[in-house]
């Protein structure tokens, strides 16, 4: 039986998106909002809103407390987390759980089993899902000094409990090695309230392939295809797409299934995405698995037609997963930043103009309107530009003129960086790896000189 009443623990687009999937399957929503966000247009679409006192992250959107009591006030029988913030927390979840709501996520075991890092790859190669070398967790600048000897330079640091690029750090010595390791374990602290640390093999411009999955509580898994997200600038996405380009659709399809028969195997129950990275000689090696939805979901839904947030919903009560579709077609979402094209530091202040564009087979997913203020205290994703087409060309020409049609003013965006991408020659060729975006800025800076 569907919750009749959501908790969203979140805010911005994804708080957005799963109010508009709530409403399509007749249940209730309820958001929340910190002072900063109380012009957000999702407030009026849900259900209900409540305030949270405060704005930054800790004391709002990661006050656990604060969320709990939210939850109670509002008589909500469901939580779902969104992305980011506690949407990974398996104390969190436990507590939802524990207050008598259903959790809309996998098993809270789960959370706390794959959410780290280095558990997560030792259950991925005890189920002969293919991993490069890597470390456990280190806590000392001894320890991780030690363990560099055994994975070998280049290497990188890695949160055992973050994501998003936070704290992370490439080392190409030893001497590299001990001056970052306390701030990338401070930062990880400060993010997600843990430090711990491990090191994986450094690989020079890899493709960032991920595999979409759903699991019932039944024992079955599917997957949804792959996508490409390898654009991406501090390790942070920026343009994800499906199918992945120049890559052999035989292989693709046959990771996909291991990945889903890899999750199966475990037991995992609702959906996910296990990403891997692809070096230049086409070897393909576990990533992560993240336990949520993902930002760049949307890229999945326009060429299958599943509902992913809604599917997580049915999945967390019970339903069976049934058959998925095929995939039809090519899709492509870049993400429209409130920052500086040059520096690419966030830019803060009024939404003096903004009106996204509204096009055929095109989507635009955001948690902003005009007027609104975008402030300091959280990611300054502005919004999610989606387009779909019969070819990967098709796609592209959408989201550009897409991009073309939008206006912001008030604060500065990346919509400059988008569309000279997007008309890129080696991007149009399908030449992406995790180093293009240097690339690309070096060919435009010379150009530009």
């Amino acid at each position: 039986m569907l919750p009749q009443k959501v908790f969203v623990a979140n805010r911005g687009a994804i708080a957005r998106r799963v109010i508009a999937a709530c409403d399509r399957l007749g249940i209730q929503s309820v958001a929340i909002f910190s002072e900063a966000d109380a012009g957000a247009p999702y407030l009026a679409e849900a259900s209900q809103a409540l305030p949270l006192a405060g704005n930054a992250a800790a004391e709002t959107y990661l006050n656990q407390p604060a969320l709990l009591a939210a939850l109670k006030a509002s008589g909500a029988d469901a939580v779902h987390p969104g992305y980011g913030f506690l949407a990974e927390n398996a104390d969190f979840a436990e507590a939802v759980v524990a207050a008598g709501a259903i959790y809309i996520g996998p098993n809270p075991h789960w959370l706390r089993a794959l959410g780290d890092k280095v558990a997560a790859r030792g259950l991925a190669a005890a189920h002969d899902f293919p991993v490069f070398p890597g470390s456990d967790l280190v806590e000392s600048v001894e320890a991780a000094l030690q363990a560099a000897q055994a994975v070998g330079y280049p290497l990188m640091l890695k949160p055992a409990a973050g994501g998003g690029g936070i704290g992370m750090r490439v080392v190409t010595d030893a001497d590299a090695l001990e001056k970052v390791f306390n701030q990338s374990s401070e930062q990880a602290r400060r993010s997600f309230g843990d430090g711990a640390i491990y090191l994986e093999r450094w690989l020079k411009d890899p493709r960032h392939i991920e595999f979409q999955l759903l699991g019932d509580q039944h024992g079955t898994v599917h997957h949804l295809y792959e996508r490409d997200c390898s654009l991406q600038r501090r390790h942070q996405k920026i343009v994800e797409e499906t199918p992945a380009p120049n890559v052999a659709a035989e292989s693709l399809l046959e990771l996909a299934e291991r990945a889903a028969t890899w999750a199966q195997e475990i037991g995992y129950d609702n959906v996910g995405t296990l990403e891997t990275l692809r070096t230049q000689d086409n070897q393909f090696g576990f990533l992560e698995m993240n336990t949520r939805i993902q930002v760049e979901h949307g890229v999945t839904e326009l060429v299958t037609g599943v509902d992913l947030v809604a599917k997580q919903i049915e999945l967390a009560t019970g339903a069976k997963i049934g058959e998925m579709p095929p995939r039809d077609g090519f899709a492509i979402e870049v993400r429209v930043y409130a920052e500086h094209s040059i520096t690419q530091l966030p830019s803060t202040g009024r939404l003096a103009v903004f009106r996204p564009p509204k096009m055929h087979a095109v989507r635009v997913d955001t948690g902003y309107r005009e007027g609104q203020w975008v402030s300091p205290f959280y990611d300054p994703l502005l919004a999610k530009v989606i387009g779909c087409g019969r070819t990967r060309e098709q796609a592209i020409g959408r989201v550009l003129v897409a991009l073309k049609a939008f206006t912001i003013q008030g604060v500065h965006s990346n919509i400059p960086v988008l569309m000279g991408i997007l008309q890129d020659a080696e991007f149009l060729a399908g030449q992406i790896d995790t180093g293009f975006l240097p690339r690309y800025l070096a060919r435009a800076s010379d150009t530009a000189n």
